[in-house]
């Protein structure tokens, strides 16, 4: 998509600001602003996706659920909907959220609602979700993401933060214009720059790379897929999920040729003593050298050693991927690789150092505007409890049991109503045979979205959201400089209505109607937000007409930024958030804990989903399930450039040539992708660009199982996350590790399933219905 002026209004969306041609209540083209110089490809997915047939278009309820109340069941993900009036469903939906405070408390609400909704700052599905839960008078929550569960809790351990890794990290500029060497695992994926959680605007990544490189500068990309990083680097394809090994191979190199830096590691570091003991085997014997390495990463150690001496001769930056976290372990990877930078000793200094997630979304290398943003009010929520945010399934599978967490140990409650706004599951959650179980085992599950997502068609009550087109808002990022009017470009599809509606009505009927709205209309909101936000300003702003009369604003951004510059230029001044004030290489709190998984210093544990196991005798192919090209996670999947990269209708699944021949595959088969967990179908394309024994499948095709009624079908779209291990990092995090599986792949030879996912489910229109006017009373369970 090339950028060009335009006049047509403009909105916001996570991967990009644009102009939309609207006709009949939908988006007939768009375009991205004259300023963006790398506008992403998936602005497309938008054409068409405000009357897409898969949108939600009336209030709905689960028959079974209607018809013998509350309770257990199998049925959800196969049972048909019947639509109610919104009078019906306020009644049905404010009843049920009673009886389960009233008779369980508060804390067997789970408010879930994970996930990207909306990039606008007041229509944002968690917000307005969470608003209304702590008004009703709270809900065990979730800690941390599902992108970053194992680097939010480890980070903070190892150098007091991780927010600060991304929102402060050294920037494009300093890299292009310093940096010598990229050392890069995981790489720099430039489709994962499209998208940022809060919209973005500009998309300077693969300008500021060229500039690097123009300047001499030189990348080295570890992983088992040449495209991780876009353009001339030195590709070194390891066994995926040895990153660590290889790391501790370099570091030994560093050591045993004295090219660390001792004197940054005693000033600015804590603990390197007892890691050097580790590495050099002085504890368990084996010294983890660059042929240790090699032998585990099938990278040579002559390679590694060269690297090594490489980093130590330049100005180097190291960075680690998202990716490298979502696995077993996950920890180690990020806490190995400030390890190594630290030894390099140039951490704080421009052009080297640290970073974490270049590549993995719009933020890292993104100056930080100077000012927070405008946000809406949530208010303090009166119940304490949470769970790791991946731990779903373990605590609706286990209410009471304990469970060790970050040094804590806690309870996974007995939770009666899942809450669900604004995200899918089904999407980021490992193994969905277990999490459909798991929901079975709920009385209630609420749904708001737009769509006939998986995670809509496992509800009880589906309310009918609107799209962030169909309202006004506004949206920015804290790595943006640009705040961005979101005038609506369509009117409300349907029955659907923006949350915020839903749930002033529910609040109402509740009795907190004006708590929760504070009197003021949509409009009034946004018009509070901006003018409360602008008075605590250091510079000035226009009025909020004025502001929405020109669509954007200009936000001032810190340039320049080097991380942890502060800290290296005055080590007692600015003091690390840690116990020791300093990079804790070594944690005396974390080896407190004692836990098995999870020792006091960085260190290589096999994983079982790895090449080099047991498992892999009998599922001989790792799979990679990263982040599409072709869409964000699963949103807008029936979009047009998401169906453009589908295979024979299904997600494709990249290979190595070698492996396709040894299966007796072709450029277009559908294969059928399993292991002990699950099997799904997708759609074979070769590529000599991924390593041999590595197959890719992108998250984020719409879960669509055969067989609606059984939790272990076989998807006929190309779900990865029928396959992944629903197992945390470690006790210390317990964050996802739905990036690695070990499968088999063979031609589907039977007859193909036709592709669902799209399609709404069997729905009772109001006119059909075989019950009475009125709802039944939902508080007694069955």
């Amino acid at each position: 998509m090339s950028a060009r002026g335009n006049t047509a209004p403009m909105s916001l969306t996570h991967w990009g600001a644009f102009h939309a041609d609207v006709a009949d209540g939908d988006i007939t083209a768009v375009t991205a602003p004259a300023y963006d110089t790398d506008p992403s490809p998936l602005l497309d997915n938008l054409v068409g996706s405000i009357r897409h047939r898969s949108r939600v278009a009336a209030p709905a309820v689960r028959r079974g659920w209607l018809e013998h109340g509350p309770g257990p069941t199998g049925a959800r993900g196969s049972d048909e909907f019947v639509e109610l009036s919104w009078p019906e469903l306020t009644e049905v939906l404010a009843t049920e959220l009673r009886r389960v405070v009233d008779r369980y408390g508060n804390e067997a609400i789970y408010g879930g609602s994970y996930g990207w909704s909306s990039a606008g700052r007041f229509h944002h599905a968690q917000s307005q979700v969470h608003r209304f839960l702590k008004l009703l008078g709270g809900y065990t929550f979730s800690r941390h993401s599902y992108s970053l569960g194992a680097t939010g809790v480890i980070m903070p351990r190892v150098v007091g933060t991780h927010d600060n890794l991304f929102k402060r990290s050294t920037s494009w500029d300093v890299i292009a214009e310093h940096t010598d060497l990229l050392v890069c695992f995981g790489g720099v994926g430039l489709k994962n720059t499209a998208i940022n959680d809060g919209g973005t605007t500009a998309h300077p990544a693969r300008e500021a790379l060229a500039r690097f490189r123009a300047r001499g500068g030189h990348i080295v990309s570890v992983s088992p897929l040449r495209d991780d990083v876009v353009g001339p680097c030195d590709w070194l394809a390891a066994v995926p999920g040895t990153d660590v090994a290889i790391m501790l191979g370099l570091a030994h190199t560093l050591v045993s040729e004295g090219l660390h830096d001792k004197e940054f590691l005693r000033e600015f570091c804590t603990g390197y003593d007892v890691f050097e003991g580790h590495l050099l085997g002085h504890d368990d014997g084996v010294p983890k050298s660059a042929e240790w390495a090699a032998q585990i990463s099938g990278v040579p150690a002559d390679t590694l050693r060269a690297l090594a001496r490489r980093m130590a001769a330049g100005r180097t930056i190291l960075t680690v991927s998202w990716s490298l976290q979502r696995t077993r372990y996950g920890e180690q990877a990020p806490w190995m690789g400030l390890t190594l930078a630290a030894m390099l000793g140039q951490i704080g200094l421009p052009g080297g150092g640290f970073g974490h997630g270049y590549g993995s979304m719009n933020e890292p290398g993104l100056p930080p505007v100077r000012c927070r943003l405008p946000r809406l009010p949530q208010g303090p929520n009166p119940v304490q409890t949470f769970i790791p945010v991946a731990a779903v399934s373990d605590m609706l599978l286990h209410p009471g049991e304990m469970f060790e967490y970050n040094g804590q140990r806690l309870r996974y409650p007995d939770i009666r109503c899942v809450y669900w706004a604004g995200g899918n599951p089904f999407h980021h959650h490992q193994n969905i045979p277990r999490l459909r179980r798991a929901l079975s085992r709920v009385d209630t599950v609420v749904v708001h979205d737009p769509y006939w997502t998986a995670m809509a068609k496992h509800a009880d009550i589906v309310v009918p959201s609107t799209t962030p087109y169909e309202r006004d808002d506004f949206s920015g990022s804290r790595n943006d400089p640009r705040l961005v009017a979101m005038p609506a470009l369509a009117p409300p599809y349907a029955q659907a209505r923006n949350d915020h509606r839903t749930f002033a009505a529910l609040a109402h009927h509740l009795g907190f109607g004006e708590a929760f709205t504070d009197g003021r209309t949509e409009r009034e909101w946004l018009e509070h937000m901006y003018t409360t936000w602008a008075a605590e300003l250091d510079f000035s702003v226009p009025t909020f007409d004025e502001f929405w009369a020109r669509g954007h604003l200009d936000l001032p951004v810190e340039e320049g930024l080097t991380l942890l510059s502060e800290f290296r230029a005055d080590p007692a001044a600015h003091r690390l958030a840690t116990p020791s004030g300093r990079i804790e290489i070594h944690s005396d709190t974390i080896a407190g804990f004692g836990y098995a998984d999870c020792a006091g210093h960085p260190r290589w544990y096999e994983p079982a989903e790895w090449l080099g196991g047991p498992r892999a005798a009998e599922f001989p192919l790792h799979l990679l399930a990263n982040q599409p090209a072709s869409r964000l996670h699963s949103q807008l999947d029936a979009g047009r450039t998401s169906q453009a990269s589908k295979v024979a209708g299904r997600e494709p699944i990249r290979m190595h040539p070698e492996d396709a021949t040894e299966r007796g595959l072709e450029p277009g088969d559908v294969v059928r992708v399993f292991n002990d967990r699950g099997a799904c179908l997708a759609g074979v394309v070769l590529d000599e660009g991924v390593r041999p024994r590595v197959v890719q499948l992108a998250t984020g095709a719409w879960y669509d199982p055969v067989d609606p009624a059984d939790p272990d079908s076989l998807c006929a779209h190309g779900n990865p996350n029928v396959l992944t291990d629903d197992v945390g990092t470690s006790a210390l995090a317990h964050g996802c590790t739905g990036a690695h599986v070990l499968v088999q792949v063979e031609k589907y030879t039977g007859t193909l399933p036709p592709v669902r996912a799209h399609e709404p489910p069997r729905i009772t229109a109001r006119a059909d219905r075989r019950e009475t006017a009125a709802p039944p009373d939902p508080r007694t369970p069955r």
